[in-house]
């Protein structure tokens, strides 16, 4: 079965990535080693072309780069054409006992650039966001830093990460037209009043929307969707799929530019939802889900 692709700058991926966290950090302990690697080689072999990691995905402060160095070592160990594959990670959260915080400068951002290279094993990092904003800083300065870090072939994409339209629009100012890939916001069925404007705002500019946590999160609402919503239970049940299908299959039919990345820490719950890419729903289905977010 053909897998649908989508367009993620001058990047080709596959419809519905992998978001690797769950691996790391969530409920409870990190995944064990061995469900890690094959919970990532399920997504590969079943087609998905984009692992989505960050440097701050780890158990504890002191363990910074443990999730990228699990997605560094499945794509080493994984069999298959790795030639496709894309990863992109996220910078400027920094975490130490005494807590977290956000840190956009020039400095801190290129340290972290630095340890993630090291730690997937990679000279050049194909898509890399700016994390979180930092509001000790203008906006424009830490997507300069990240233009100058393209400039250098250090990454080959830039994205930004939970930002409103109007830093949207500053980061395209910065990086000119086509120049910002990707924007990656939190959407799902219970989480959509605010991004659905820049889900919006993104397809009328050619930019890449992927949403985390397009399930509902770890905390349970990824698991209990389809209890919270009969409408997509019923849907699930006609088609003989999950829940998480329908759901995953409808917010693709938002718009073309919608990249999907769910997260997972086994292997079954990447298979089943990268079935979503293929599960084609009635436009009198589609309607009915769009009333979640009317």
């Amino acid at each position: 079965m053909t897998t649908p692709t989508r367009r993620l700058g001058s990047l080709t991926v596959s419809a519905l990535g992998l978001g690797a966290m769950p691996l790391s950090m969530g409920r409870g302990e990190p995944a064990p080693h061995d469900r890690a690697m094959a919970t990532l080689h399920a997504a590969l072999d079943a087609g998905v072309t984009l692992l989505d990691t960050a440097d701050i995905y780890a158990p504890t402060w002191d363990t910074m780069g443990h999730n990228e160095k699990l997605v560094g070592e499945a794509l080493r160990s994984w069999q298959g054409d790795r030639s496709n594959i894309v990863v992109a990670t996220k910078g400027g959260i920094a975490r130490s006992a005494e807590g977290g915080g956000r840190d956009g400068s020039a400095a801190y951002l290129r340290s972290a650039l630095e340890k993630s290279l090291a730690k997937l094993g990679t000279d050049t990092i194909d898509l890399y966001y700016w994390h979180r904003p930092d509001r000790s800083i203008r906006y424009a300065d830490g997507v300069e830093v990240l233009a100058a870090f393209q400039q250098e072939g250090l990454i080959r994409e830039i994205g930004i990460s939970n930002a409103n339209v109007e830093e949207i629009d500053v980061a395209r100012d910065v990086l000119g037209e086509g120049g910002l890939a990707a924007v990656q916001n939190e959407f799902s069925p219970t989480f959509f009043h605010t991004s659905r404007n820049e889900l919006r705002h993104c397809g009328e500019h050619g930019i890449a929307f992927v949403p985390w946590s397009p399930l509902g999160g770890t905390g349970g609402g990824a698991g209990a969707v389809g209890e919270r919503f009969p409408q997509i239970q019923g849907i699930a049940e006609a088609h003989g799929a999950s829940p998480q299908q329908v759901v995953l299959a409808w917010e693709l039919s938002l718009g073309e530019h919608v990249i999907l990345i769910p997260g997972a820490s086994r292997p079954e719950s990447i298979t089943d939802s990268a079935r979503a890419m293929n599960l084609e729903l009635s436009t009198e289905e589609l309607e009915q889900l769009n009333q979640i977010i009317a």
